[in-house]
């Protein structure tokens, strides 16, 4: 395995996955509030956000992927780093709200 990233992310497609489907989202549309932003509360926010976001992902891709489109999405989705895009999002939304 590569440990070459791309475009500053973990591999494509992960970087693809942020910008198609979740680029300008945040936690907060996902139902997370930050009341906190001591290094356990937004780790903990991450846990579950990034779980929220593959859950979201999916379903997007379960809607209309069928067959072979559909074993291919799966193939995608599995190298995609969840936490890596809930950190970032975690991040950029710890800034704006402090």
């Amino acid at each position: 395995m590569s440990n070459e990233t791309y475009n500053g992310w973990t591999n494509y497609e992960t970087w693809r996955v942020n910008l198609e489907m979740l680029d300008g989202m945040t936690p907060e549309d996902f139902g997370f509030q930050l009341y906190n932003t001591d290094a356990d509360s937004l780790a903990d926010m991450v846990n579950d956000l990034k779980m929220n976001l593959e859950e979201h992902v999916w379903e997007i891709v379960g809607q209309d992927a069928k067959g072979f489109a559909l074993d291919l999405a799966e193939s995608f989705l599995a190298r995609v780093d969840w936490e890596e895009i809930a950190e970032h999002m975690v991040s950029d939304y710890a800034a704006e709200v402090a």
